[in-house]
């Protein structure tokens, strides 16, 4: 159980990098002090598995949820606040942070201070600076692009983000948090406000987020608004196929009084029976990734329980080892 004396409860996700969670735990507690209570989730680290004496030597209170396997950096938060939706106490608030030093501890305090707003559920924090490549400064700027066409909403946010108890537990049940939970908040219809804030640099070691990662990241960030993205691909397939028959008609007019030089009517006959076909095809694979995303597995404050292996808490303030049920 989360002690009722905290006021912070922390999730983030860990993998293969006890080094640097070490730190932030130690900041977090230099920062927060007993305030702060935090759910590390350990998403199935082999070589640098997470325990708990990260969490001790820093003189923090807090669990590790150990995974059974690898699920991945989205989903591995969901659980997180599976857990902690279980637990949590209304007057509360949980951050949702990465692990590995981008996000700041310092930068929670002001994170915090507009949730304080009757009328705000859910701080997200929006990136005044990245330390980035050029390459991946122009996709991102594309992505950005894509996303708003596709969806009809604006990302600009990641992970780090502030929320009341009561967002904890909408968010906790809906089965895109998995996915993607950037995305997720957006269709949570929570009340979202924006705080900018400095990206911090890594503690240690290399990110493991390759470019084809971040797209696939990104690609799931879209799967979330599938119905959305069904509509739109659906309308622009229908316009595309309209205007394929069209051509295609007035091709075989053109034929038939002679207009058209030798060749040119198979030619372009077959490049608007082609594009006919191609939409069609766009539109029924959209439709089945569709079906894919909603069939999907949901991590929910129910659903948690079956990915964790055992829960280990911090000898700070509770020193029980108790395995997931």
């Amino acid at each position: 159980m989360v002690p009722s004396d905290t006021h912070f409860i922390v999730v983030t996700p860990v993998y293969e990098d006890f080094e640097a969670s070490s730190r932030l735990f130690k900041e977090l507690h230099a920062e927060l002090g007993d305030s702060v209570y935090i759910v590390a989730v350990d998403d199935g680290s082999v070589k640098h598995p997470l325990d708990t004496s990260g969490l001790e030597v820093a003189g923090a209170k807090g669990v590790v949820l150990k995974l059974r396997r690898n699920v991945g950096h989205q989903k591995a938060i969901a659980i997180g606040l599976g857990y902690v939706a279980t637990h949590i106490q209304d007057d509360q608030t949980v951050v949702v942070m990465d692990s590995d030093g981008e996000d700041l501890p310092s930068s929670i305090s002001k994170l915090v201070s507009d949730l304080q707003s009757n009328t705000v559920d859910v701080v997200v924090a929006r990136r005044k600076s990245r330390v980035e490549t050029l390459r991946f400064k122009t996709f991102y700027k594309i992505y950005k692009r894509l996303f708003r066409i596709v969806t009809g909403r604006t990302i600009s946010f990641g992970n780090f983000m502030a929320m009341k108890a009561d967002g904890v537990r909408r968010l906790s049940a809906m089965p895109e948090l998995s996915i993607h939970v950037a995305s997720a908040v957006l269709a949570s219809k929570l009340r979202i406000a924006t705080c900018p804030l400095d990206r911090g640099p890594r503690y240690a070691g290399q990110s493991k987020m390759n470019f084809v990662g971040l797209a696939l990241h990104g690609f799931k960030g879209m799967m979330v608004f599938a119905e959305d993205v069904l509509v739109r691909v659906g309308i622009a397939s229908a316009i595309v196929a309209i205007l394929s028959v069209l051509g295609g008609m007035s091709a075989i007019v053109l034929k038939t009084i002679g207009y058209s030089t030798p060749g040119w009517f198979s030619v372009a006959f077959g490049i608007l029976v082609l594009m006919f076909m191609q939409t069609g095809v766009l539109a029924l694979m959209t439709l089945m990734l569709t079906g894919v995303v909603r069939s999907g597995t949901v991590t929910s404050e129910l659903a948690y329980r079956d990915f964790v292996e055992k829960v280990l808490y911090s000898a700070v303030g509770n020193s029980k080892l108790e395995e997931a049920s």
